[in-house]
């Protein structure tokens, strides 16, 4: 099982392809293993990596675990790409998973070649996703306390993606989430910490593809177009289906051929 040390916690992650680094970044309490396909899509285009961040699934969990921050996930992803040589790279965020790619930007620019954003959070640009995200952290907190840090994963999705989602979810990546519980409470404390505003987001200089979906909950389109707003290099692109978007949809693979390699 391949894994890397990275700032003191062991991190599992894999690799795919040839050619210009492309970094996967997955969503709260998520894993690389909900990215498998699109792996072998991305491969095509150039070096995949998808890890498993700090406190999910295959990789490290410290004890206790109950906070993590956003600049600690950044810095293990920038810790990583140094440890496999594999920086710049092409950052694909989803969800919380996009706001640690954007602090990456912001903090480790050199790590980063171009940024997707798969409806990445940005709760220092929209008063109603944060508003929104915080009653999300509180209720699952609440689902902790009464029926177990087990149930927790299962409410988000229904949550975001609506009652019933959580079927549809193949068996072995069901029982990866579930086991993700406190790594998902732990991840949603960021609401509390300090953000980036649109004066932090306009120093980003990187291509950004923002991709929004149609059928996602308002807060999230709000964040993608508030964004689109703040980034002086950034397109948008309008998927159909739910939040879950697909790292390897054609906007995106077309975005990524696109980009110029390293160094020129």
């Amino acid at each position: 099982m391949p894994e890397a040390h990275v700032n003191g916690i062991r991190v599992y992650y894999e690799e795919r392809g040839e050619g210009t680094p492309i970094a996967c970044i997955h969503g709260a309490g998520g894993s690389a293993a909900m990215w498998a396909d699109a792996v072998e899509q991305l491969a095509r285009l150039g070096r995949v990596i998808a890890y498993d961040r700090r406190g999910c699934a295959r990789s490290e969990r410290p004890e206790p675990y109950e906070h993590t921050s956003v600049t600690e996930q950044a810095d293990d992803a920038a810790a990583l790409l140094d440890a496999l040589a594999a920086a710049p790279a092409v950052v694909i965020g989803r969800s919380y998973g996009g706001a640690v790619a954007t602090d990456l930007a912001l903090r480790h620019p050199d790590r980063v070649l171009a940024l997707v954003l798969l409806e990445g959070d940005a709760l220092g640009l929209s008063p109603a996703g944060l508003a929104w995200t915080r009653r999300i952290r509180d209720r699952l907190r609440e689902v902790a306390t009464k029926d177990g840090v087990d149930e927790v994963y299962e409410a988000l999705v229904g949550e975001v993606l609506g009652e019933g989602a959580w079927g549809s979810f193949p068996e072995d990546v069901r029982r990866i989430l579930t086991q993700n519980g406190l790594a998902l409470l732990a991840e949603l404390g960021y609401v509390d910490e300090a953000m980036p505003d649109a004066a932090a987001f306009a120093t980003i200089d990187k291509p950004t593809l923002l991709v929004a979906a149609s059928d996602s909950p308002p807060e999230q389109r709000e964040m993608s177009a508030a964004m689109a707003q703040a980034l002086p290099d950034a397109r948008t692109a309008l998927v159909s289906g739910g939040h879950l978007i697909d790292p390897a949809a054609p906007e995106v693979l077309a975005f990524i051929e696109e980009l110029p390699p390293p160094g020129r």
